[in-house]
């Protein structure tokens, strides 16, 4: 997965190496233009020379022998010979391939030929001018070094560019994903955003700003309203529950009428159980347990395990207590009782008798085992009001507390399936 900042610099990058790739044949088509039109002119030239020296001055043929016998020698491409008159035939450029007679290389090489065909004192003479054209593949090659030269610069000042500006544009959209890595739903404060002159991101910070002010709004009346039943709940509940206490101890009751009333208390128990359960995650959502003080973690599973133990014979368990260390926290104690005794009371509940459950402390962290036939499933188990297996006489919120309360000391809490094993975990 790459950033979002690279990819731009891929794509430029790309389209300036194909730019400056098909830029080497324009190059080169350009400057063997321009050569070819430079050697066009400088054998034009040389014509006029000639054609000058041979009409201004009357010469003997010797002498004209001996003066193309110079030219020859002086201009090894050029070639003047006379002809019959009635030869002449205008003049004509064209480009040859042939051996080069001065070079050691045997190697055809390119020549840009003129053919002309002149009078000078009555005389006619066909004249053919040959240049090397070779040079523009030196050219080519020194043009294509230069292009790869400043794609590498190119690429480099689009690298360092990218970095320098991106730096600067971009900081508001670190600085609003960094406020939102950090933003807490349950401490119902409002983040607010930092203002920017770009105007995507102001609209995005605001729209963010918006749907976190609803969120927060929503979540803090539902909270209340979960607390405010739960208090109300609690006081007819406790009522309902004395007044079916009496009714069973009352010996006029019928075997029918008290197992229609038995049958009342177990549902009203788990009511009951609930809304306990839902006012205590109240209470940690309000921060209602900040005092704190230093807890050995040790000391308090052997004391929860000795408070279970009636609990823990009755299902016929063996309990295998392994603290290879101990560890010290600066916690509510409540809390980390809270904890222990739910993932306890989780492992034996859901193991089957004659079994073995194993508490381990090492390296800082706690793992409670116990067997099972299957996995749970990760994505719901520390739902609210979740629950796996065949009790039903659970609220569904223990392990809801759980990774609530460890959010709260940010304790990694993990849940893994091996060998027939349930594993939860946590690292403090």
């Amino acid at each position: 997965m790459s950033k979002l900042l690279n990819k731009p610099l891929k794509v430029f990058s790309l389209f300036a190496l194909i730019v400056l790739m098909c830029s080497i044949p324009a190059y080169y088509l350009v400057v063997d233009y321009i050569w070819l039109d430079e050697l066009d002119e400088q054998n034009q030239i040389l014509k006029k020379r000639v054609q000058e020296e041979l009409t201004k001055n009357i010469l003997q043929e010797k002498d004209i022998t001996e003066l193309i016998h110079h030219w020859k020698i002086i201009y090894p491409g050029l070639n003047v010979k006379r002809i019959p008159n009635t030869t002449y035939s205008g003049d004509s450029v064209f480009t040859i391939t042939k051996m080069d007679v001065l070079s050691t290389n045997e190697e055809r090489e390119r020549y840009r030929v003129l053919s002309s065909f002149f009078h000078a004192n009555n005389q006619s003479y066909h004249l053919t001018a040959e240049s090397n054209v070779e040079e523009v593949e030196d050219t080519l090659t020194a043009i294509a070094l230069i292009t790869f030269l400043f794609f590498i610069f190119l690429f480099l000042g689009f690298i360092v560019l990218n970095r320098l500006i991106s730096k600067k544009i971009w900081q508001p959209f670190y600085d609003t994903l960094h406020k939102l890595k950090l933003f807490d739903l349950s401490r119902t404060k409002q983040i607010y955003l930092s203002k920017t002159d770009i105007e995507e991101f102001e609209e995005l910070n605001r729209e963010l700003e918006k749907v976190l002010s609803e969120n927060i709004s929503i979540f803090t009346k539902q909270k209340s309203f979960i607390e405010n039943a739960s208090h109300e709940l609690q006081t007819p509940l406790a009522v309902l529950k004395s007044k079916i206490e009496l009714f069973l101890q009352n010996k006029d009751l019928t075997k029918e009428q008290s197992e229609i009333i038995q049958s009342i208390e177990l549902p009203l128990g788990r009511v009951s159980r609930i809304n306990k359960n839902l006012l205590l995650l109240a209470k940690i959502e309000n921060n209602q347990f900040a005092d704190r003080e230093k807890l050995s973690v040790s000391t308090l599973v052997s004391e929860n395990v000795n408070m279970l133990e009636d609990y823990i014979q009755m299902k016929e368990l063996n309990v295998r207590i392994q603290l290879n260390e101990d560890v010290e926290l600066n916690s509510n104690k409540t809390l980390v009782e809270i904890v222990l005794n739910n993932l306890i009371i989780n492992a034996i509940i859901h193991s089957t008798k004659n079994t073995e459950i194993i508490l381990s402390l090492r390296d800082k962290c706690l793992s409670i085992s116990n067997s099972g036939i299957k996995a749970l499933d990760e994505a719901f188990l520390f739902n609210r009001f979740v629950k796996f297996g065949s009790e039903n006489n659970g609220s569904g919120l223990g392990l809801s507390i759980v990774k609530e309360i460890c959010e709260r000391y940010h304790w990694q809490l993990s849940y893994k399936f091996t060998s027939n094993t349930h594993v939860f975990s946590i690292q403090f």
